[in-house]
């Protein structure tokens, strides 16, 4: 009997246990699976910009993005959360990647208030760059829905005084699908290193 068939199973076994290892840790490091799996698409939009450009959710596609929801009067979390997204912004531009591969988009869901003076005057504040950063407002029962039933934020009341609601980023890829949320009011979450980092993985994709 040869020395291959004597040990035969004993190299199946060997050959097995291989096999296994390889596999956790291809998964264990990410590959063969998506980092960030698609939450939901975004619906389809067009609202105007704060240049008074049309943008829809087509002029979009093919960028990464980080999508907001605010409106200017808010006292609280709107400005802060904003002003994040502006170091993010910052980081961005080191890393060439602000505007070439990807746009940020605040909509207001107040438009009915927020004329394009005040976003602008807003944007001003936290020094965006409108060359990659759209601040858009469109039809406010359309712009609500956008915001409740794609990005799942809670919004009650009726005016810029009264308004209780969600305050999260949506990181959202290439092809427009959500592929992660941040809680801004977790401070834990909105980390801008964290936030930079996850961007960069999407844009590989």
């Amino acid at each position: 009997m040869s020395a291959f068939k004597r040990y035969k199973w004993t190299w199946v076994l060997l050959a097995v246990c291989v096999v296994a290892a390889v596999y956790l840790v291809y998964n264990s490091l990410g590959f063969g699976k998506e980092k960030f799996p698609i939450v939901r698409e975004v619906a389809a939009y067009s609202m105007e910009n704060v240049d008074g450009k049309t943008i829809t959710s087509e002029d979009t596609k093919g960028k990464v993005k980080l999508m907001y929801f605010y409106f200017t009067s808010c006292p609280d979390v709107c400005p802060i959360t904003t002003l994040v997204l502006s170091q993010i912004q910052e980081d961005l531009k080191k890393e060439g990647l602000f505007g070439k591969e990807v746009n940020f988009v605040s909509i207001s869901f107040d438009p009915e208030t927020d004329t394009k003076e005040k976003i602008k005057a807003f944007g001003d504040r936290f020094y965006a760059d409108y060359s990659g950063w759209y601040f858009l407002r469109g039809d406010q029962e359309e712009t609500r829905k956008l915001m409740q039933e794609s990005f799942k934020i809670p919004l009650l009341g009726n005016n810029s005084t009264n308004f209780t609601h969600g305050n999260s980023i949506a990181l959202v890829d290439r092809n427009n699908n959500i592929r992660k949320t941040y809680n801004a009011a977790d401070p834990a979450q909105v980390k801008t290193e964290d936030i930079v980092k996850d961007i960069k993985t999407l844009v590989k994709e």
